[in-house]
Order: structure tokens, then C-alpha cells, then sequence
């Protein structure tokens, strides 16, 4: 397959310190915890925790709805939920894309029922091409309008993940 630059290395990077700028503002005094989405999310995770100048926790979760497809299968399956105790805690869900906002609706709901503080989401790409569920998203690197994305974390049936850059990819 072939595919196309959308989205640099060094536009992605000056991305995420802002992004990280404004976290760190909006939660100084607190120390949140940021639940990143496996797989996909791993390097702007890192990323991103990396820049954020307050003190924070991690944890993961990992759900997914596409298998080895380029659309959504439209169930939400979970297959490692947080360790962290959560309730009564500011959250922060660190996600690398929002397409069809299935996963992630499903995700918000379930930690939401848990009784934390508050929930934002930050998600490095907002694709509005196939949503089916509106989420709102509270830190936002980059809206792409449509494209099958891959690089930096994101990925078509596990490969091109290790790009540094974001690419779409063409049939």
C-alpha cells in the first residue's frame, strides 16, 4: 500500500508540548492520572508525559473495535482495564485517534460509572470522517476531515506504527 505524508515529526512534537503546556496549567495543584489507550497511543503517551512539567500517574487500557479492518467493527471489546484506584481522582484518557468515538465513548462511560473527580480527554488526531458517537474532546492535537491514518503509534493490522511521522494510507 501506498501512503502519503500528512503530518510531520516536528509538527507532532510542538503539538504535544502545547498540548502538555495546557495540561500542565490546567491541573497544576493536582495530580492527575492519564490512562492511555493500548496499543495505538503508546508513543504520544510517552510523549506527552514527558512534557507535562506536574506531577502525574499513569495507567493503561486497552480496548479496540477494528481487528485487522480499515472501518470499525462496532463493538467495543475490553481487554486490560486500569490498576490504578481511580475514584474520587482527576482523569485524563490519552488517546491517539478519535474516528468512529465507539471505543472511546465506551471507555469514558465505564470510568466515568467509577466515580471519578472529573474526565478530559486528549486525543492527538480528532477524524471526523465515520463518527458515530460524539465525544467531546478536551485537548485535541490535529482534526483530520478523512483518510485511513497511520505512524506514531497508529497502525493498519499491527505494521507502520514505528513511523515517526503520520502518514494516510492509500489503497
Amino acid at each position: 500500500m501506498e501512503k502519503e505524508i500528512l503530518i510531520s515529526k516536528a509538527a507532532i512534537q510542538e503539538r504535544v508540548r502545547e498540548l502538555a503546556a495546557q495540561i500542565s496549567l490546567d491541573y497544576a495543584g493536582k495530580e492527575p492520572i492519564l490512562i492511555g489507550i493500548l496499543k495505538g497511543s503508546i508513543f504520544f503517551f510517552a510523549d506527552l508525559m514527558r512534557e507535562i512539567s506536574i506531577p502525574t500517574k499513569m495507567d493503561f487500557i486497552r480496548a479496540y473495535s477494528y481487528g485487522s479492518n480499515m472501518h470499525s467493527s462496532g463493538s467495543v471489546h475490553l481487554t486490560k482495564d486500569v490498576e490504578l484506584p481511580i475514584q474520587g481522582k482527576p482523569v485524563i484518557i490519552v488517546e491517539d485517534i478519535v474516528d468512529s468515538g465507539l471505543t472511546l465513548a465506551y471507555i469514558k462511560e465505564n470510568l466515568e460509572r467509577r466515580g471519578v473527580e472529573s474526565l478530559r480527554i486528549c486525543s492527538l488526531i480528532d477524524k471526523l470522517e465515520r463518527r458515530e458517537r460524539e465525544v467531546s474532546i478536551d485537548y485535541c492535537g490535529f482534526q483530520v476531515k478523512e483518510g485511513f491514518l497511520v505512524g506514531y503509534g497508529l497502525d493498519y493490522n499491527e505494521e507502520y506504527r514505528y513511523l515517526p511521522e503520520i502518514y494516510v494510507l492509500k489503497k
